[in-house]
């Protein structure tokens, strides 16, 4: 019996050591795959105590390999996402990632991250080719790409889809989706570089239209900006055709009469612009938008504002019309420190009725509106503001021979850096 037992022993602790020797080989392969050459796209993987260095490519490549998907279907990785559940198909050869909740952030957007109650991704890889889909909510896309050690670009289809179906993935977060009546459908198709995360995007909006937010009780409002005016100047109202308005178009919305609300060549631009690590985040709101932020949603930068001032902007160009929209945004427009709307602006900076200004004075005014904050902390302390995007706004003015803008952006660097005694406001004011 005793011999017995001692051959079973030696033979358990045999079949351990080979085991661990299997084990130890595997590993060892397994590393020595998925390590990184110079140039790889790579990332740094932690197993409990243990830090390893792996390519990207090579580890997307072992784990997308059925034997070793069957070996990850029911377990949760922790992610930027959130935790994501993994499930092996065999029947279709893919790996499932799923998460529920879901967070996503991204810098081109701003600080706010994007909260989905869940998403799912499939992956089908054959040889270096890889494809599967995308979905939250009944809104579902395809995506394709080939694999390379250096990255991967990825293309996304979305095809069309109703808009109220995208909405209805932020029901939690706007609640204007609870009583608007949303019509339309959108698309889009993606390029995401990676490990650069680069992302191109070109959607289509067709048919968008809103009903059920009651901005057509807009055409009453009253701005509260002109309190403190002299009675003539506050009952003033400044035409759509003035120079001010003209000026406030070729700084803010240059293409204000051809879209519906929103700017689809504008966003993409501040896509492409935000994306850079350095990039002063660059807003695509048009002038129907930034009433609604003005009116309705406020300051904070997300995604999600960004949404419901679509909403709210697509809607009201059905329900007051272009002219009424300018004018809006003229009476409640900010111009930095505690002046808001044209007239009280004209009259602080000026000492004028906004309909009085000259054609620099409307400039120069417009130029602010960017970030009128600084640029009236700029004029306190220098009497300026930046002559750089005064001349911009100056070459944008419409309608204005071409001759004429080359003269006065001239007029305007000509105007040089003013005293801090208040010499530059009394300049501008005689022009």
């Amino acid at each position: 019996m005793r011999k017995w037992v001692w051959a079973a022993a030696r033979m358990l602790v045999f079949t351990a050591v080979l085991a661990m020797l299997g084990l130890s080989a595997l590993l060892f392969t397994a590393r020595a795959i998925v390590r990184p050459a110079p140039g790889d796209w790579a990332t740094t993987l932690r197993v409990g105590p243990l830090s390893l260095d792996v390519g990207v490519a090579a580890l997307v490549q072992w784990g997308s390999t059925p034997w070793i998907a069957k070996q990850l279907h029911g377990h949760t990785l922790p992610t930027r996402l959130g935790n994501v559940h993994l499930a092996w198909d065999e029947t279709t050869q893919q790996l499932s990632l799923h998460c529920q909740p879901c967070t996503l952030r991204s810098s081109s957007w701003g600080g706010e991250p994007i909260h989905l109650h869940g998403a799912r991704m499939t992956v089908r890889r054959n040889a270096t080719e890889l494809r599967g889909t995308l979905q939250s909510g009944t809104v579902a896309a395809t995506w394709h790409g080939t694999l390379r050690s250096s990255g991967i670009t990825l293309h996304i289809d979305v095809p069309s889809t109703p808009v109220a179906d995208g909405y209805a993935l932020f029901a939690n977060a706007i609640p204007e989706v609870a009583s608007a009546q949303i019509g339309g459908t959108f698309s889009l198709k993606a390029t995401l570089e990676l490990p650069g995360k680069a992302l191109t995007v070109q959607p289509r909006i067709s048919g968008m239209a809103v009903q059920g937010l009651g901005t057509e009780a807009w055409a009453q409002a009253q701005s509260q900006c002109n309190q403190g005016l002299p009675a003539a100047m506050a009952r003033t109202s400044l035409r759509a055709d003035s120079l001010l308005a003209r000026a406030v178009l070729a700084a803010e919305d240059q293409r204000f009469y051809e879209h519906p609300g929103y700017d689809l060549v504008e966003m993409g631009k501040a896509l492409h612009s935000n994306q850079a690590e350095d990039a002063m985040l660059r807003g695509a709101s048009t002038l129907s938008q930034q009433v609604a932020k003005l009116l309705v949603t406020g300051g904070a930068r997300s995604p999600v504002r960004k949404l419901r001032e679509l909403l709210y902007a697509v809607e009201m160009e059905q329900t007051l019309g272009k002219a009424r929209i300018l004018r809006l945004y003229l009476d409640h427009a900010p111009w930095g420190a505690t002046v808001c709307g044209a007239q009280a602006a004209a009259h602080t900076y000026f000492g004028k009725r906004a309909d009085q200004l000259t054609t620099a004075q409307a400039i120069w005014l417009a130029a602010m509106l960017h970030n009128p904050a600084l640029e009236a902390q700029r004029w306190k302390a220098r009497g300026s503001i930046n002559l750089e995007r005064a001349q911009w706004v100056a070459a944008g003015l419409r309608p204005l021979p071409k001759r004429e803008r080359a003269q006065l952006r001239a007029d305007l660097a000509a105007m040089g850096p003013a005293d801090p005694t208040g010499a530059r406001t009394q300049a501008l004011s005689k022009q």
